[in-house]
């Protein structure tokens, strides 16, 4: 379970730090000491509430500096293994590398606009086309990126795709495929970079994905504009086709915090400015929640759409 903050041997202790519902009231305990048979006085019962304040205060000590050695726990590339069975994910109706295979049958070149690590490209290899260019902004991506694609032939281009018509470093009619996997995209510029009859491929996160974690922090998400209807609307409008539009909505299940902690980390733009020392009580509140209801879920969203050129 790795660095998980709730370790079977504690975890009856941590409920007693995070469920309030599971305490006594005080006055129960001090009832029970004055009503018991041996007629002994409150004194030891008070030691023992004392006791288990203390035993309450390292637990919710502990805990913090579990979220803080997630929060230190190096991300690179696009690469979540670290809390693979703590964040588990509802599977998609559609498998993204089956869309782009089946366009890719008979292509000449193919461009993944940002490719993070290089990860689900080179899933693809067997499926390459002669020409295969990848871009990635993100400057650690680069490096993971150029390291597991070059050997596959594969080159990697710094490229900042952005939502306000950031032209592509590439001439008309470069590319047979395209495709964009989470990715923006401007879509006049994956048209004009497609040959004729071209085909482009992307699977998008919606911009509602998550949105109640969010709201535990009080934000709100950014890209209220990434719909499905937005993105088909702007490829038609662009001059493409639509062959294929679909929309998939699940959950995220987390078995602790940490698991929170490290994807915020990994992903700071869903919770700008995130830390453990800044958002320790709504983490701690999470924490209860998790006590409570034994998982923390929250509403995902993606969308996968197919287009072709004309």
């Amino acid at each position: 379970m790795g660095a998980s903050c709730v370790p079977d041997r504690s975890s009856s202790s941590l409920r007693r730090v995070g469920s309030r519902p599971t305490r006594s009231p005080p006055c129960s305990g001090r009832r029970a000491a004055s009503t018991s048979s041996s007629g002994g006085s409150p004194r030891p019962t008070s030691s023992r509430r004392r006791s288990s304040r203390d035993r309450s205060s390292v637990t919710g000590a502990q805990l913090v500096e579990s979220w803080l050695a997630e929060e230190r726990t190096p991300f690179s590339g696009w690469d979540f293994s670290h809390i693979d069975g703590r964040a588990i994910e509802d599977p998609l109706p559609w498998s993204y590398l089956d869309i782009v295979r089946s366009r890719l049958m008979g292509a000449r070149s193919l461009l993944d606009l940002g490719t993070a690590g290089g990860e689900v490209l080179s899933r693809l290899q067997d499926a390459f086309p002669p020409r295969v260019v990848a871009t990635e902004a993100y400057e650690p991506n680069v490096g993971v990126a150029r390291g597991r694609l070059a050997p596959l032939g594969v080159d990697v281009v710094t490229y900042e795709a952005d939502d306000n018509g950031a032209v592509l470093p590439f001439a008309d009619a470069s590319f047979d495929v395209v495709i964009s996997r989470h990715e923006a995209y401007t879509p006049s510029e994956v048209t004009r970079v497609l040959t004729p009859g071209g085909a482009f491929v992307t699977q998008q996160v919606a911009g509602d994905y998550l949105s109640a974690l969010r709201a535990a922090f009080g934000t709100r998400g950014q890209w209220p504009h990434v719909t499905l209807a937005n993105f088909v609307a702007d490829l038609r409008a662009a001059g493409m086709t639509i062959e294929l539009s679909q929309e998939s909505r699940g959950m995220m299940t987390f078995r602790d915090v940490g698991a929170i902690v490290y994807l915020l980390h990994a992903i700071p733009w869903e919770v700008p400015g995130f830390s453990v020392q800044r958002h320790e009580s709504v983490l701690m509140d999470l924490q209860r929640r998790l006590e409570r209801d034994g998982a923390l879920r929250f509403g995902t969203g993606h969308f996968v759409i197919a287009a072709r050129k004309p």
